[in-house]
């Protein structure tokens, strides 16, 4: 086989070919990539607090269950609507001038909601956080791209997402004790300060990729409305873009509306446990998933074969074990059935990463974050759409937990008849993407 340059060539019809080398990785690799981490960490520590503050929230505005849906809703739905417009400027400004948009923007939020003292300005401080959220995990991905050798994506990917969700570790840790003996506004102030501690690292040290590794300048016509509906229509039209939208649309919102929002309530009203019984069983969900992450990131880098059967088992334990639950004879469910549920949807956020590695393989380099927009759009728009549901449905019929969280088993039988449907496709197209690029491989001039 031929060498190359790290900066790879175009083909003979102007379509750039892949890279001939990959990126070494190393001390740096991680050093320059967890810097992008920390951002990651610290969004999904902004994200996930309201989780532990949801009955406080209520309290201090003064809302029922829908109102107080519309703070993760709108947040949600802010994150959702940012995807493409996030992937589109991840491939056009890069990774470190996003971030740095998006560490600004969540920490001036986080620190408005800790000075809201109205519902009105607590809700636009919850959609500026989403927005800056809404630009870290995408950009941390393509971090991880431009740093790391392509056999290394899959369990990058879930290291990425597992420090993540260590970030909820800290809401249901920290920030629920913090709230309890200093109160709503020292509290969410004080963790305003993580965001300014990470924008000053990735100011100083972060880079989008190593020296060497440049990718090749972006054709002039690569600009423009025509251009970014191109890039879109491209991403779109692959199978495997779609079959990652729908594998994170059903493996994500069960334990993202359980961590963002209901999780808390859920456990305390309608199965009686105590404030302190219901953290630890939410800090059950965040360790179960930091231990699966590695677990699924691992059998995938070994085993591409194993993504299909991941996710949809995933799928199918989380609905048996919610069936069972909302199903059991009696005002409250058995400790131990919960404690089993909650340890099985710490692996809806790992099982939601293999969206990405269907995705990836299916989009070329310049095409990534735009494809991994779109996938990212999935688990959002359904926990979107649940937060929603569980909102409404609880005042309708007068907080029936039971009928609200049935909602869960609507967008799971969407998303698997969706994943069914686009499997076979997407395998097809990926077998002939990864003929043309060995072929293309052989031919890289020297």
């Amino acid at each position: 086989m031929s060498g190359g340059s790290p900066g790879g060539s175009g083909t003979d019809d102007g379509s750039p070919r892949p890279l001939p080398l990959d990126p070494p990785g190393g001390r740096k690799a991680i050093a320059v990539w967890g810097i992008g981490v920390a951002v990651y960490f610290v969004a999904i520590t902004y994200r996930t607090s309201l989780g532990v503050a949801g009955l406080d929230a209520a309290e201090r505005f003064h809302i029922n269950a829908s109102a107080l849906s519309t703070f993760s809703i709108l947040q949600l739905l802010v994150y959702a609507g940012m995807q493409i417009p996030v992937g589109l400027l991840v491939d056009k400004l890069g990774t470190k001038r996003v971030l740095t948009i998006g560490v600004v923007l969540y920490t001036v939020g986080q620190f408005g909601f800790a000075l809201s003292s109205s519902y009105a300005m607590a809700l636009g401080s919850r959609a500026l956080l989403g927005c800056g959220d809404a630009m870290t995990f995408i950009s941390v991905l393509r971090l991880g791209a431009r740093w790391f050798p392509a056999r290394r994506g899959p369990l990058i990917a879930q290291i990425a997402a597992l420090v993540g969700m260590a970030g909820n570790l800290i809401s249901t840790l920290v920030l629920a004790r913090f709230l309890h003996s200093f109160g709503w506004t020292p509290t969410f102030a004080s963790s305003a300060v993580g965001g300014l501690v990470v924008l000053v690292l990735l100011l100083l040290f972060l880079t989008d990729h190593p020296k060497g590794y440049e990718p090749p300048p972006a054709p002039a016509e690569h600009t423009g409305a025509g251009f970014v509906r191109r890039q879109i229509v491209a991403a779109w039209r692959e199978p495997g873009t779609r079959l990652g939208m729908w594998v994170h649309f059903t493996t994500q919102f069960p334990a993202m509306v359980f961590l963002l929002l209901w999780g808390l309530p859920f456990l305390v009203q309608a199965q009686g446990l105590s404030r302190g019984t219901a953290g630890e069983l939410l800090t059950l969900i965040v360790l179960s998933n930091m231990a699966v992450g590695l677990i699924y990131g691992q059998v995938i880098a070994r085993h591409h074969a194993a993504r299909m059967p991941l996710a949809l088992g995933t799928v199918g334990v989380t609905a048996l074990l919610w069936a069972i639950t909302l199903a059991w004879p009696g005002d409250h469910a058995p400790i131990g059935l919960l404690v089993v549920l909650c340890a099985v949807m710490g692996a809806c956020g790992p099982a939601s990463m293999i969206g990405f590695d269907f995705a990836r393989p299916a989009n070329p380099p310049e095409r990534q974050g735009t494809a991994s927009g779109i996938v990212n759009m999935g688990g959002f728009t359904a926990s979107m759409t649940t937060l929603l549901a569980i909102g409404v449905l609880l005042d309708a019929t007068g907080d029936n937990y039971r009928i609200a969280f049935a909602s869960v088993f609507v967008l799971e039988a969407l998303g698997v008849s969706q994943m069914l449907r686009l499997r076979r496709r997407a395998a097809r197209r990926e077998r002939e993407r990864l003929v043309v690029s060995r072929v293309e491989a052989v031919h890289v001039p020297v």
